[in-house]
């Protein structure tokens, strides 16, 4: 009894407390809903069963949303300060949270026709969230290893998730392939930082590497690092997967690789750029950034499959974003979270319409299948116009906005050359994408392809990724505000105030 009564002052304190709890409240909001999902996937109907699991996966998502709301009422550090509640964490929380509940609308009708069981696949979908959401929060290099593995391996199984085709099978086996290759990359560059600074705690690491020399050790553990993230944001020259692996899996969930992993490995990046600030890798990043947008945009070219075109889009996009990482920290880090918001509603939008258009096997995918789609179905035309537009970079969608932020942050850090590179990219952008407008609104079509109705899940989910493309490009001053005081939070900086009056007209002062 006096052992227990002395030791266990000291052992309460390294306990977690209820406040700890709280800063993970989303991650286990979503756990518990994807548990409950796997529990009543056997014992329910396969017909009704779908649909019950759809809506219980929705609610999760959607008490995940509330979530993260107590969690922002809770900002600081968390078990043993490897967890960091901010504004940063909360932006990207929310969103990677919102892209999943949109995917699951999506996949509501998708699941009906393509005859797919959906418990497992609901299921992955908000457990590939949880990974997701906490390497937004995490600034420990070993947490974030883990959760970047509970994302990966949910997308290299829900990329098969059409057992029945085997290009599925194909692009599951790939991803599965190379992406463990560069996660083994990411995590012999943690160890490498370990053996440099003694510590895998990216403040730390940024502390030390600050305090003197830097070792070489830390300039290799950085390249190891920018490997495993390269992979997972599809950049230049570590893209080959994307073409093939998005051709192959279900078109929602494509929607959802090409956004949500990608919002958590640049949330990751932005804290290993901006906060452990290793000099001497902005060519790194340059050359990567340089590279993506060419190559992406000159790929999308010449293809004829609409999934593979927007998987090299998808790569350009990646150099867009990086073009911010180049930039100061301050303009480049809200630069960067702007545009990740922006091109999620886009990019989601656009598979969304994907995925009902192509039917029972996905067997309209090409360029011809979409010949005369204005005139068949003017709804899911209109809304795939609105998401390319934006794509492109037209004013008033947020894909406006996100280009030009990214593009003054680049200007105000004097990277002249990379951001002509970036504008010819946008120039050769606009070709491909007014391609399929093209093709939706002036040919006649040459074969009979069959269009069902929208169904009501389907017209929520395209309304919320209209609704957020036309809000970003229309009052882009609030989101641009968060995101700036979240880099002040990242950075311990001060970017350029906004004004409270800001609007469309006054979003240069901004920059």
């Amino acid at each position: 009894m006096i052992v227990i009564a002395t030791f266990a002052p000291a052992f309460s304190q390294t306990l977690p407390q209820s406040a700890d709890y709280v800063r993970i409240l989303p991650e286990l909001v979503l756990s518990v809903f994807g548990m409950i999902v796997m529990l009543l996937e056997p014992v329910l109907d396969e017909g009704k069963g779908q649909k019950i699991l759809g809506l219980i996966a929705l609610a999760g998502t959607l008490a995940g949303i509330g979530a993260t709301w107590f969690m922002a009422q809770s900002p600081g550090l968390a078990f043993w300060n490897m967890v960091q509640v901010d504004g940063f964490s909360v932006f990207f929380h929310v969103l990677v949270i919102a892209i999943a509940a949109v995917v699951i609308l999506t996949s509501y009708e998708y699941m009906a026709v393509q005859r797919i069981r959906a418990g497992e696949y609901y299921a992955l979908i908000l457990f590939g969230v949880v990974g997701m959401a906490l390497m937004s929060s995490a600034v420990e290099l070993v947490l974030i290893f883990i959760a970047l593995e509970i994302s990966s391996i949910s997308s290299y199984v829900l990329a098969g998730f059409r057992r029945h085709e085997a290009a599925s099978a194909e692009s599951s086996l790939k991803y599965f392939l190379l992406g463990s290759f560069a996660t083994a990359f990411f995590l012999y560059g943690v160890a490498l930082m370990f053996g440099a600074t003694g510590s895998t705690n990216i403040d730390q690491i940024g502390r030390m590497l600050r305090a003197g020399a830097i070792p070489l050790l830390a300039f290799v553990a950085v390249a190891f690092l920018f490997v495993g993230l390269g992979f997972k944001v599809a950049a230049a020259p570590f893209h080959i997967w994307t073409p093939d692996v998005y051709e192959g899996a279900p078109a929602p969930v494509v929607g959802f690789m090409s956004t949500a992993p990608k919002a958590a490995a640049f949330a990751v990046l932005l804290r290993i750029v901006f906060v452990i600030n290793v000099p001497n890798t902005f060519w790194l990043i340059w050359i990567s950034a340089a590279l993506s947008m060419t190559l992406g945009n000159v790929g999308a070219l010449v293809q004829n499959n609409v999934k593979r075109l927007l998987a090299y889009s998808s790569i350009a996009h990646a150099g867009y974003l990086l073009v911010a990482f180049a930039a100061a920290p301050g303009l480049g880090t809200s630069a960067a979270m702007f545009y990740t918001a922006a091109y999620a509603a886009m990019n989601l939008g656009a598979f969304a319409v994907v995925s009902h258009f192509a039917g029972a096997g996905e067997r309209y995918v090409t360029l011809e299948d979409y010949e005369g789609l204005g005139r068949s179905s003017p709804l899911l035309a209109a809304a795939l116009t609105i998401f390319l537009l934006s794509l492109i970079g037209i004013p008033m969608t947020g894909g406006f906005f996100a280009k030009f932020y990214v593009f003054s942050a680049a200007v105000k850090a004097n990277l002249i050359g990379l951001t002509i590179i970036g504008v010819l990219n946008s120039g050769v952008g606009a070709y491909y994408y007014l391609r399929i407008i093209v093709m939706m609104y002036m040919r006649e079509s040459r074969k009979e392809v069959p269009v069902t109705p929208v169904p009501f899940a389907l017209r929520l989910a395209l309304a919320a990724c209209i609704a957020a493309t036309i809000y970003l490009g229309v009052f882009p001053s609030r989101v641009l505000r968060y995101a700036q005081d979240s880099a002040r939070q990242l950075v311990q900086q001060s970017p350029p105030e906004i004004p409270s009056s800001a609007s469309v007209s006054t979003v240069p002062e901004i920059l």
